[in-house]
């Protein structure tokens, strides 16, 4: 620890911490704009200087690190009237018209650093130019007239996000924000994630769907979790009126630190299916609107008689539901009714495998945090640019730093063009490439622990004819990952869905012969599905969903999709009962729909792949007529005189997990 002296008061800070993040800790304030706590101290809008004791200049309080006994002071006069200049100049190089804009008013770093030196005017004129304002984004607009050039979003979009789409083009007054070769934000590589608008201290980038409608101070922020996936990011829902004017980022979330992707930021904030908003039930051949008391009534008379009995009812539920309601699910239909084909809308494809593993063998898969500092990974059956792609944040921003990627999928993807090398194996041989990466290895003697593999010229040579791989393309990809000092070994659907358990124990073999799970840090993952795959799995919820002459099919779906193989096989069942929050194919073929609330107004918890139990509350208010989840459930088992514990704690930890559970 370091003791330094700011503003006369004596400070104890970590050693590497700088003055300004030191200020910070000690509840002192230094204005500044192109700072972030996210990202790299860069020094450039010059705004938080400070005097140093003995020192000629100030200094940019946001890269100078502490040093023993260092006497700093942050409101000199000489201080403030350099403020009030840097300020001066950055409001004359732009047109900033604050009264027109949608962050005045509190929200604007800007402005609020210019109220803090008790600046009320432009000192300087600007000089009026008239910068193209970029509305091809279908969720943003990039606005060059407010931005102070920060690069706050260049660099967000680099060290966070790792897509490296923004740039500084020009120089100068003449300098912009521009996207990859300074071609419009819609027609970039720019992948809508969002960061770089949030980062943004000005109204330089803006929401298309949030902006102009009041300052944050109007608003009720409460803190929530992603149910896009299974990677669980920490989100703020911004709530006015009882509606989500925005969703931000958490930058204290423990997982994602304040990213998110496009399908955890805009798809939520752009619903456009119909809502179901009053219970219906099928009356000469078409939904009618009725009461809760017929349609519950309706549903009870019919699954009465079926309880108990052989092929009686069917049910499967939404890996989006909460863990509380898809244990209550569990309860009723397994527990209570007895039924033999009780499962999840995954049927357990991203994670029976990966389970079954773990109940011989406990807990083998790592955190998503090991991905932060992997210097080489492999995905083999996992496209996170397309899914989960804030786990492929954590290793694609390291990309330009020498972290390398081998990327292993018989289908075209956005990885391809980023891996340091391709395999593009025939579909259906995996396994023979698994067997063939270990064998090389062994072969060369570049294991970090012994695999004994009698014939590894046969097994190298069945890979190259099973996957169509080359010799030179299966050896670099060995060789790279054996020789890495931090590799990750992340899997996906790929793999998992073809609940191949061996698939899992090879992978797991090669993990351990390459390094990347040893005594002291565990580099093999899997990313799973929806939000509670992990959870649906640990219930038991993760068999295939095949009819056999059941009379009845009860269907959760909540506010998730339904597949068109989900709707073929569930249609052919002579009664369904279906929970659903939107109308769908799914909902038009049921006999009864039982409106429920969707992911932002129940409250519950989800665990996210690597193991993380995280709590949601209720943001907003459901429609009149709609009903919670596990309240349409209670009341089913209570019309059925049939009891609920509800002990869905103790139902989670039934099971073995493939990763630990925090």
């Amino acid at each position: 620890m370091v003791q330094i002296t700011i503003n006369g008061k004596q400070i104890e800070a970590p050693e590497g911490t700088t003055v300004l993040r030191a200020a910070q800790m000690a509840g002192i304030h230094i204005p500044t704009l192109c700072d972030h706590k996210e990202l790299v101290p860069y020094g450039g809008c010059r705004l938080c200087i400070v005097d140093v004791e003995k020192w000629r200049v100030p200094m940019a309080s946001c890269t100078l690190p502490v040093s023993n006994g260092m006497v700093v002071n942050t409101e000199t006069e000489a201080i403030k009237k350099s403020r009030e200049f840097i300020l001066s100049m950055l409001f004359s190089e732009r047109n900033h018209f604050c009264p027109f804009c949608q962050v005045s008013g509190g929200d604007c770093e800007l402005q609020n650093a210019a109220y803090h030196e008790e600046m009320t005017y432009w000192p300087i004129q600007p000089g009026w130019n008239k910068f193209a304002v970029d509305t091809t984004h279908p969720y943003f607009i990039l606005d060059n007239n407010r931005c102070i050039l920060c690069r706050r979003c260049v660099r967000a979009c680099g060290e966070l996000v790792g897509n490296f789409t923004l740039a500084a083009a020009e120089r100068g007054a003449a300098s912009m924000i521009v996207a990859d070769t300074d071609v419009p934000l819609g027609e970039s590589t720019c992948i809508k994630c969002g960061t770089c608008v949030q980062v943004c201290p000005t109204g330089a980038l803006i929401d298309r769907t949030s902006a102009y409608q009041g300052p944050n101070a109007e608003f009720t922020e409460i803190k929530s979790v992603c149910a896009g996936c299974s990677v669980g990011c920490a989100t703020k829902l911004i709530i006015r009126n009882n509606r989500i004017v925005r969703i931000e980022g958490d930058w204290d979330g423990a997982i994602n630190h304040g990213l998110l992707c496009e399908h955890g930021r805009y798809d939520p904030m752009n619903e456009s299916r119909t809502r179901i908003t009053t219970p219906q039930m099928r009356k000469n051949g078409k939904l009618e609107p009725v009461s809760w008391e017929e349609a519950l009534g309706a549903v009870a008379d019919k699954l009465r008689p079926l309880a108990g009995g052989k092929n009686g009812v069917a049910a499967i539920a939404s890996t989006r539901l909460p863990v509380e309601t898809l244990a209550m699910f569990k309860e009723l239909f397994v527990g209570n009714f007895k039924s033999e084909l009780v499962t999840s809308t995954e049927e357990g494809m991203p994670t029976a495998a990966v389970t079954s593993f773990a109940e011989k063998n406990g807990a083998f898969e790592g955190k998503l945090d090991v991905l932060r500092t992997a210097d080489t990974v492999l995905c083999i059956g996992a496209n996170i640019n397309r899914n989960h792609m804030v786990a492929g944040f954590m290793f694609k921003r390291n990309l330009p730093k020498g972290t390398r990627l081998i990327n292993i999928d018989p289908e075209i993807s956005e990885l391809d063009y980023l891996a340091n090398s391709t395999l593009k194996n025939k579909r259906g041989s995996d396994m023979a490439l698994i067997k063939g990466l270990q064998a090389i290895i062994v072969k060369e003697g570049l294991g970090r622990s012994p695999l004994d593999i009698p014939d590894a010229d046969g097994l190298i040579k069945k890979a190259i004819g099973a996957t169509g791989v080359s010799r030179e393309e299966l050896t670099q990809a060995a060789q790279t990952l054996a020789r890495s000092i931090s590799p990750v070994i992340l899997f996906g659907k790929g793999i998992t869905a073809q609940r191949d358990e061996k698939l899992v124990e090879e992978l797991y073999r090669l993990a351990v012969l390459v390094g990347a799970v040893d005594s002291e840090r565990n580099g093999l993952l899997s990313i799973k599905g929806e939000a509670n795959s992990l959870a649906a799995t640990l219930l038991g919820l993760d068999e295939a969903f095949n009819l056999n002459g059941q009379q009845a099919v009860y269907v959760a779906i909540g506010d998730d999709y339904a597949s068109k193989s989900l709707v073929e096989r569930v249609s052919k069942a002579p009664y369904l009962a279906v929970q659903a929050s939107y109308e769908s194919s799914l909902t038009e073929k049921a006999d009864v729909v039982l409106p429920v609330t969707i992911w932002s107004e129940q409250d519950g918890h989800y665990l996210n792949l690597d193991g993380h139990m995280q709590s949601t509350q209720k943001a907003i208010t459901a429609p009149e007529n709609v009903r919670d989840n596990m309240a349409v459930l209670s009341e089913v088992a209570m019309r059925m005189n049939m009891t609920m514990k509800s002990d869905w704690k103790t139902s989670v930890l039934e099971r073995k997990s493939s990763v630990a559970l925090n």
